[in-house]
């Protein structure tokens, strides 16, 4: 397998515990040997990024990652670097133990952590404190050390994961080391690219130490980052009809923010045709805003029907409400068998109404909408974001979009993609109706719906990173996302 391709590939940690193994027992490489290409690795990764660093405090648990700690500091002090050693207490096991001897055999001094004791001078800190092994919070002298470590503002190295992060599942349950790099090592650990993790990690890279190809033959990965990718030219006979018709279907009183923004993307993600169904209320807006919506109004399933005929894909939920008039269109548009999306009131009356969707439906759901479709709370959502949306895939028989930082998409079989582009300015309102009308152009465009999931996420996190670039995360509107699409799909953006 070659790096690059590695690179997209997410192991669970029992994964790669299993790797660690194998190397082991049947490749013969021996356990302190794989600690020493971590240490050397975790350097070259910290001289590349911090060359003029002369000062490096390493702070070492009781483990093999305290292991992988100590030899760094060693190959550090040979390197001519100024090194002081923080440790938690003793090592255990063998590897460690024998790095730790290592370290003090060359001349290292080993100070031990007390909550009372001042932090050395550093120019970089480094994070040898737990590795994937910690899924608890960490115990309260720990998470003082890692506070006055925040506190210190020197940059920080993470060995692996950082420590307080579950490399599982993305869970924080307590404090965390905030890491400026993570190195992470043989394989990327799924939980580092979603949820709270992506907080805690900074710039994550990952070293195979080495290791042959065929180490990760016979296990397939948990999951895969997304590539960068967009749809192909359009023919030059190609006409609207060819392109699909969205009908979007929201909008109840006060919400025709919602129905445009949704019928907007639609446009701009290459659609054909797109149609809104809403409340008369908002038609002149809706016109006057963007005309090249097709505004209707209906005020129930009656005048739905004909639209519904027209249409390629449905895009359900935007601003639809709870009432009446939402429900009663909800039902109708399940009802009509056309591929759709659902999303914002589309999945609360779900959660309510619960029924499969015969696989050619994509969901799209926030935490909070998570919960309420698996009738648990956001915390359990948080807790494995993983099982999460594998869960609800099997449940409603969809394609799912669990959104949030490190978006995941699922499908029933339980294949998993993380998309690993976004950023907090995204975190606004409207950004989900955005999403809601990408995926349904691109399924009315001939994508299936994981496809389409998988594409329009990519390409709505990407284009959220581009409208960062040029004016900044905070105040970004939902809006500001439809010019950088438009050329991400044409390819004019890399």
């Amino acid at each position: 397998m070659t790096a690059r391709l590695l690179r997209h590939q997410l192991y669970s940690v029992d994964q790669v515990r299993a790797l660690d193994r194998y190397a082991i027992t049947t490749l013969g490489i021996p356990g302190y040997a794989l600690m020493e290409r971590a240490a050397a690795a975790a350097l070259v990764s910290l001289r590349r990024h911090w060359p003029q660093a002369h000062r490096l405090a390493v702070y070492c648990g009781p483990g093999n990652n305290g292991g992988d700690g100590f030899l760094l500091a060693l190959l550090a002090r040979e390197a001519g670097m100024q090194v002081e050693v923080v440790a938690l207490g003793e090592s255990h096991g063998d590897d460690a133990v024998r790095a730790r001897q290592a370290f003090e055999s060359a001349g290292g001094r080993v100070q031990l952590w007390h909550g009372a004791r001042e932090l050395p001078l550093a120019d970089v800190q480094v994070d040898a404190l737990f590795g994937t092994g910690l899924t608890r919070a960490l115990a309260p002298e720990v998470a003082r050390l890692v506070q006055h470590m925040r506190a210190g503002g020197q940059p920080v190295l993470a060995l692996d994961v950082p420590s307080g992060v579950n490399a599982d599942t993305g869970e924080v349950p307590g404090e965390a080391v905030h890491a400026d790099v993570t190195v992470s090592f043989i394989a990327l650990k799924r939980g580092l690219v979603t949820g709270q993790a992506p907080g805690y990690v900074g710039e994550l890279e990952l070293d195979a130490l080495g290791l042959p190809e065929s180490l990760w033959l016979n296990t397939p990965a948990d999951a895969q980052r997304m590539h960068a990718w967009t749809l192909p030219p359009r023919p030059r006979q190609a006409h609207k009809g060819d392109n699909g018709h969205v009908l979007a279907i929201g909008g109840d009183h006060g919400t025709a923010g919602a129905i445009r923004l949704c019928g907007e993307a639609a446009l701009r993600a290459g659609a054909g045709l797109v149609s809104v169904a809403t409340r008369s209320e908002h038609l002149v807006a809706l016109n006057s805003a963007r005309p090249e919506l097709m505004a209707h109004d209906v005020n129930g399933p009656q005048a739905l029907e004909p639209l519904l005929q027209r249409a390629t894909v449905l895009a359900v939920g935007p601003g639809l409400g709870q009432g009446a008039w939402g429900h009663a269109l909800w039902l109708t548009a399940l009802d009509a068998g056309k591929p759709l999306v659902l999303d914002a009131d589309g999945l609360n009356l779900l959660a309510r109404e619960p029924r499969t969707l015969g696989g050619a439906a994509v969901l799209t759901p926030h935490p909070g909408e998570a919960a309420r479709l698996l009738g648990c709370d956001t915390a359990a959502i948080a807790k494995d974001r993983f099982a999460a949306v594998r869960q609800l895939a099997r449940r409603y028989d969809a394609v799912v979009v669990l959104k949030g930082a490190g978006s995941l998409v699922a499908d029933p079989a339980g294949r998993v993609a993380v998309c690993p582009w976004g950023n907090p300015g995204m975190a606004s309102g409207g950004m989900g109706d955005l999403l809601t009308g990408m995926v349904a152009a691109l399924r009315a465009q001939g994508c299936d719906a994981w496809q389409a999931a998988c594409l329009g996420v990519g390409l709505h996190a990407r284009a959220g990173d581009l409208a960062a670039q040029h004016g900044g995360e905070r105040g970004m509107l939902a809006s500001d996302l439809l010019a950088p699409l438009r050329l991400l799909l044409n390819g004019c953006e890399s």
